[in-house]
């Protein structure tokens, strides 16, 4: 008998001849400026920890208060028996926070996007979506089984072009982007595209996953950042990153929202966010609310170890943000640079297809506001140290 599950063995014995077979490294302490990674105190410049609230003081107090009263789980799904005051205070503080109508939170980012796409459009309607938007804004529109036409990254003229391409060959029509670009660091330009989408009445939705907490005043995202509030039918957003917790929250109308609550799967038919969770991201929002300073500090820190990188005459991409890209081309060189890195205590992974494009590696440094000017001093020789060793520079 043949060993049905052998294809699995050469696909993964041909990821690791050619470079792409990713090794995951374990953590072993809390987030933050340091980490303990494999057993080895480094710096951290991989997570998504934007501003250190994943270890602040108040999202774990936050937290152990409220398990004290509620316990962990919350035992159902929100329709049935899942929904807690927490969720709905949650929910109230999110839709004021980003000067919105209504909000409705979810487990993940990931599932935000699964809910909300396929409840908004199907198999008579069609979807314009930029052609580097996140892999969940992917899978959630292959699941709507709407039309997919993708227009050039960022480039409004591109979308209306093929807009009109469509014309009169669908019943809805869904603009769809990231706000920030995970992967480069850039950011979309949103106002055009809301004259767009006004122009040919179409939905827009943007993912800001990597925008809340960092864009906007005091966080509040790229709707926020171009004072477009009112003008954006959805707003997709993630407690994961910036906020430093987990879950997901959708924001816009009214409508939009209370349709979700009745037709977004995940919302139906997947446990409701934990306590601590719930708790911890109120936390933040408490956080957020009483001051910019971790905002300010984190752009601050960009700034400051991008134009370094520049000088020392490394190629940071695109980036208008905090994430700092460093184009190396080639997996194999970008997985030996990250490797010598973590020799000289900095922690910063690799970027390689089908993450990004090939030919388009890069080591991807995630910048917080936990970072001390020693820290980013320490990183910045470590860079140039590895750059010249491997003939980068």
């Amino acid at each position: 008998m043949t060993d049905k599950l052998a294809w699995i063995d050469e696909e993964l014995s041909n990821l690791r001849k050619t470079g792409f077979y990713n090794a995951i490294r374990t953590i072993g302490s809390a987030q933050g400026a340091w980490l303990v990674v494999d057993g080895k105190k480094v710096l951290n410049f991989c997570s998504n920890n934007y501003l250190g609230l994943a270890n602040h003081p108040r999202m774990v107090s936050a937290a152990k208060a409220a398990m004290d009263k509620y316990g962990v789980g919350p035992g159902a799904v929100r329709t049935i028996a899942g929904t807690m005051d927490l969720h709905l205070e949650l929910e109230k503080r999110m839709a004021n926070f980003k000067h919105v109508e209504s909000a409705i939170v979810f487990q993940s980012g990931f599932s935000a996007n699964g809910a909300t796409i396929p409840a908004l459009v199907s198999k008579e309607d069609i979807i314009f979506s930029d052609e580097l938007n996140h892999a969940s804004i992917i899978d959630g529109s292959r699941l709507s089984s709407a039309k997919i036409v993708r227009y050039k990254h960022c480039d409004p003229i591109s979308l209306e072009s093929v807009i009109r391409e469509h014309q009169g060959t669908y019943r809805r029509g869904l603009i769809i982007t990231d706000g920030v670009f995970s992967m480069d660091g850039d950011y979309a330009p949103l106002d055009k595209l809301v004259d767009v989408a006004e122009a040919y009445d179409l939905m827009l939705m943007v993912d800001d996953a990597h925008g809340e907490g960092v864009l906007g005043e005091g966080g509040r995202g790229i709707v926020d950042h171009f004072k477009l509030h009112g003008r954006v039918d959805v707003e997709v957003g993630t407690f994961s990153k910036a906020f430093g917790v987990m879950g997901g929250v959708v924001a816009g109308k009214t409508n939009i929202i209370e349709w979700l609550r009745q037709r977004g799967r995940p919302f139906l038919f997947s446990s409701a966010l934990t306590v601590p969770d719930t708790a911890a991201c109120l936390a933040a929002v408490d956080i957020l609310e009483e001051s910019t300073e971790l905002v300010d500090k984190l752009w601050s820190n960009a700034a400051y170890f991008q134009k370094e990188m520049r000088a020392l005459g490394f190629d940071t991409g695109l980036t208008q943000t905090p994430i700092t890209p460093v184009m190396l081309g080639e997996v194999q060189l970008a997985r030996e640079f990250s490797r010598k890195l973590f020799d000289e205590q900095v922690f910063a992974m690799s970027l390689g297809f089908p993450t990004v494009p090939q030919g388009k590696a890069r080591i991807r440094v995630m910048i917080s506001a936990t970072h001390s000017r020693s820290d980013l001093d320490q990183a910045l020789e470590s860079f140039k140290k590895v750059g010249e060793e491997l003939g980068v520079l």
